[in-house]
């Protein structure tokens, strides 16, 4: 007997369903969200992980070579991972909500991208502030949009297959 209809997206029964959401989910969304910024930018990877770095080392980060961006990328994981865990363990208890998780996925996002524009960037060693015009808001917010949707749909994934199955 199957846990779940042939049409749901599950993921097989885990033992730490929590931790698999929050370490997948923020590693996907935030691999995804180095091209996202690439393509937004104009940008290769490889600048953009510098430019990341650059939150610890300032505008030096920039003349780094492979090992500031291979920090960049550690660093972007690791934001990364800090958002899922904040989302997932908020939403953990509450499976009757991921249902609508592109909802709170979307929410989660602009959540998301108002923090790491107008807190996070501005407190960085870039001491970066937001300049956009309205196609740069718009692309960073999509960006963060999809984010939030990858982490929760993860989440979705995840916490749904450690529901109680229902017999």
């Amino acid at each position: 007997m199957q846990d779940a209809h042939p049409t749901e997206t599950t993921m097989p029964r885990t033992r730490h369903p929590v931790v698999s959401a929050i370490l997948w989910g923020g590693l996907i969304a935030g691999t995804v969200d180095i091209g996202a910024a690439a393509l937004i930018t104009g940008l290769g990877p490889l600048m953009v992980l510098k430019l990341i770095a650059g939150g610890l080392f300032g505008k030096a980060a920039m003349a780094g070579g492979l090992s500031v961006a291979v920090l960049g990328l550690l660093l972007q994981w690791a934001m990364s991972v800090v958002i899922a865990a904040i989302f997932v363990l908020a939403m953990r208890r509450r499976l009757a909500r991921l249902a609508s998780w592109p909802l709170w996925g979307a929410a989660y996002g602009v959540a998301v991208f108002v923090v790491m524009n107008y807190v996070v960037l501005p407190l960085s060693a870039l001491h970066a502030s937001p300049h956009f015009g309205v196609a740069g808001f718009i692309a960073n917010l999509v960006a963060m949009l999809l984010f939030g949707w990858i982490v929760a749909f993860v989440a979705r994934i995840f916490l749904a297959s450690s529901a109680p199955v229902q017999t």
